[in-house]
């Protein structure tokens, strides 16, 4: 029964980060405006590549044996898909990616900037430094308590040949 209230659990957090739903949210929406994209292509591209095509039906492409029309290769439908994948990519990021950077950058809360290398290696070094002379004073202390007590055993064996 703990395995799977952890796994809830986990579950929820995914969902919960806010990724999951942004990422729904733009293929949903990417997948709308496929469909207008598609349209638009199919109803003013496809004409206009056909212009540059031969007088055949096949439209633009290049036939490699004249006699057998399974070789024909197409290459409009190529240039329709790849200015398919243009405008979508385009107006989503127009429409959904801009807007929303510039929204959370208007009014999201700013993040601390996060330390360079170079600043996170000084710190390190200046630690590091302080544990060095904090040993250092140590070690001083510890052969200066040495020393008296060095001194306390010779003055006790004076006083004891006297």
């Amino acid at each position: 029964m703990g395995v799977i209230r952890l796994m809830l659990k986990g579950f929820k957090e995914f969902l919960m980060r806010g990724n999951v739903i942004d990422l729904s949210v733009a293929v949903v929406m990417g997948t709308a405006f496929t469909s207008v994209v598609t349209s638009v292509t199919k109803g003013v591209i496809n004409p206009l590549l056909a212009v540059f095509g031969s007088t055949n039906q096949l439209g633009l492409g290049v036939q490699l044996i004249p006699s057998k029309p399974a070789t024909f290769i197409a290459i409009g439908p190529i240039i329709t898909a790849a200015i398919d994948f243009v405008m979508v990519a385009a107006v989503l990021y127009f429409v959904l990616i801009l807007p929303m950077k510039t929204i959370k950058n208007r009014f999201g809360t700013p993040k601390a900037a996060e330390p360079t290398q170079i600043e996170l290696l000084t710190e390190i070094r200046d630690l590091l430094a302080e544990r060095h002379d904090a040993v250092r004073a140590q070690r001083a202390a510890d052969r200066e308590v040495e020393k008296e007590h060095a001194d306390d055993a010779t003055e006790e064996q004076n006083v004891k040949v006297r």
